[in-house]
């Protein structure tokens, strides 16, 4: 059959490729869907076009068709195949302006980007940029703590009674609001709510910024489609009416439709000829993969920094054999417990480490429980040797347990930093200090701090985003930094943690080696914290890293590299701010 004209062409398909799902539309020249795919592409783009496109063909196959591409992976792809490539916004723009006319803002919400257009005086898009706070895979994040799925929570939220306050710009931060509620006690059913609520607040605050959302709204993309509860949260937020609130059908396919709409002028042609072409492909790539030198030259390398890295260890002494009174220092952090016992000369006698899962009162009790019953019995009087003086906190659970455990005082987390660091490594200048989900950078005049940075709204470059990481590769953040030693890198390009773990199920789906892609992990943690550390100033002088980061040598080695300056630091630097409070709480001694 000789292909149609273009006036003649009866079908008009759009190809959106998400950065999660796929979609598919199949529009006649009355404007009507006759044939649609919605479908996740778990990371692995090529393969779920050519599966949708030859599902496309079988019920086309000797009818010409035009053909467009659209969305975030779907330009590369247009390229490979040569077939029209339509910028998403015009795609939208095309299918409002013919479904929807009235339309005066659409809230467009997809797997890893959160649009808001306003169509009232010409056509402004706001779109997020570096952070997925507030779309599908957030949804998903967050679902998995409540051990379902989007449609799960969006069933639960029918119940919910009360909203409770739950961080949206970065999904780490959430989970660290979510757990703390789970542990409480706190109903699913309120949780989910929240949680809806939480992307409602990130998608008006984040992308409106003020501007505002009113007239005729309209609600797009496939998780506005599919949870009836978020866009509940959407309405009573905006205070919207009946009238005003737009839900067209499919509203999951508007933008693969206006692809479709805007392909209507093209040449048409056999569905069978486009799954020809992408399958002799073959292994076309869209760039080289840029390749990242190995952590260590050779083994007398990593022997020579083993060495250096070894002697900063903490003076212990045995708990056993000690006598008199002894210092208690907490740190309470945002994801792990660690608490410090030090003697009168500042030797550690007892540490403990664990991660708090959200509950910092129940990690203490345990700590503190665990300590009482290891100290040292005197036979004779039946009564402990060790005596505790004085117990100082310092971290995010500082105020909780001052109140609950009536801890004896308190002290602020760079000033526990430092004194821990110093007692590690005399006369430090700059501290990194890596944490469950912040990184502070401190720099130091004279043993007292003269400079701080810390991130505030994103948890890129810390011990979250490595577990998330490490969870994606089926490993533990341990094994993750020692198969990063054996790895020549690919970078992994996003700070976001949802946009990274895309790229690094992506990177499985390509085949590339596990070490390749921890090294890429390890990469991207170091370049973030560098980067952070050079706002401040350049790093120099005696440099410590602390935190639970420090633990892994193939990280500092990395973090060394990227600064361009050695880093001292061994495993017991993640108790800096433990034995850094013990310090503060043998200074207080008697007070």
């Amino acid at each position: 059959m000789a292909p149609e004209t273009t006036s003649t062409a009866r079908l008009h398909l759009g190809i959106d490729v998400g950065s999660t799902t796929v979609k598919v539309a199949v529009l006649d020249n009355n404007q009507q869907i006759v044939y649609s795919v919605y479908r996740r592409h778990h990371a692995d783009v090529r393969a779920t076009v050519l599966e949708v496109l030859r599902e496309a063909a079988e019920q086309f196959p000797d009818q010409p068709i035009t053909i467009a591409i659209t969305g975030s992976g779907g330009l590369l792809l247009s390229q490979w195949l040569n077939l029209e490539f339509v910028q998403e916004v015009i795609a939208s723009k095309t299918a409002v302006e013919t479904f929807i006319p009235k339309t005066d803002v659409a809230i467009e919400l997809g797997g890893e980007d959160a649009k808001i257009i306003y169509f009232d005086n010409g056509i402004e898009q706001r779109m997020n940029g570096t952070c997925a706070g507030g779309t599908g895979a957030f949804i998903d994040q967050m679902a998995s703590l409540l051990d379902t799925d989007a449609s799960g929570l969006n069933e639960l939220a029918k119940d919910h009674t009360v909203l409770y306050p739950i961080a949206s710009r970065c999904g780490v931060f959430a989970k660290t609001d979510v757990q703390p509620l789970l542990n409480e006690g706190a109903k699913k059913e309120d949780i989910a709510a929240s949680i809806f609520q939480s992307v409602v607040t990130q998608t008006i605050s984040g992308l409106a910024c003020g501007r505002p959302i009113r007239g005729y709204v309209a609600f797009l993309g496939g998780p506005l489609q599919y949870l009836p509860e978020l866009r509940k949260r959407f309405y009573e937020t905006l205070e919207l009416d009946e009238e005003h609130i737009i839900v067209p059908d499919n509203a999951h396919l508007f933008v693969a439709g206006g692809c479709a709409l805007a392909s209507a002028k093209g040449k048409p042609e056999l569905l069978a000829d486009v799954v020809e072409r992408l399958e002799n492909l073959g292994d076309i790539q869209g760039s080289e993969v840029v390749r990242l030198p190995p952590l260590f030259k050779d083994e007398a390398d990593y022997q020579e920094f083993k060495e250096r890295h070894d002697k900063e260890k903490v003076r212990r002494e045995n708990l056993d054999t000690y006598k008199g009174a002894a210092y208690l220092g907490i740190d309470a952090g945002s994801t792990t417990f660690k608490a410090a016992l030090i003697s009168e000369d500042g030797a550690l006698l007892w540490s403990s480490y664990m991660n708090n899962k959200g509950d910092v009162l129940g990690c203490a009790k345990r700590a503190v429980a665990e300590l009482y019953g290891k100290l040292p019995i005197d036979p004779a009087t039946g009564k402990s040797n060790v005596r505790i003086g004085h117990v100082t906190v310092t971290g995010y659970g500082e105020a909780l347990l001052l109140e609950a455990l009536r801890v004896d005082s308190g002290e602020i987390e760079t000033v526990a930093h430092l004194r821990g660091s110093e007692e590690m490594l005399p006369g430090v200048e700059f501290i990194l200090d890596i944490g469950g989900q912040d990184t502070k950078i401190i720099t130091v005049a004279q043993g007292s701090v003269t400079d701080f940075l810390m991130n505030d709204k994103c948890s890129a470059g810390t011990g979250r985003f490595l577990e998330v990481m490490a969870n994606t590769l089926g490993l533990r953040p341990q094994e993750l930094c020692e198969l990063a030693a054996q790895g020549s890198g690919v970078t992994i390009s996003s700070l976001c943690t949802v946009f990274a773990e895309s790229e690094v199920i992506s990177l499985i789906g390509k085949g590339e080696q596990r070490e390749n892609i921890a090294y890429g992990v390890v990469h991207s943690i170091v370049q973030k914290v560098g980067a952070q550390a050079k706002k401040l100033q350049q790093p120099g002088g005696i440099v410590c890293m602390t935190g639970g980061l420090c633990q892994f040598e193939y990280l500092r080695q990395s973090l060394a590299q990227t600064l361009g300056c050695a880093v001292e630091a061994s495993s017991d630097g993640r108790y800096a701010g433990a034995i850094g409070a013990a310090l503060v709480a043998h200074s207080l001694k008697g007070v």
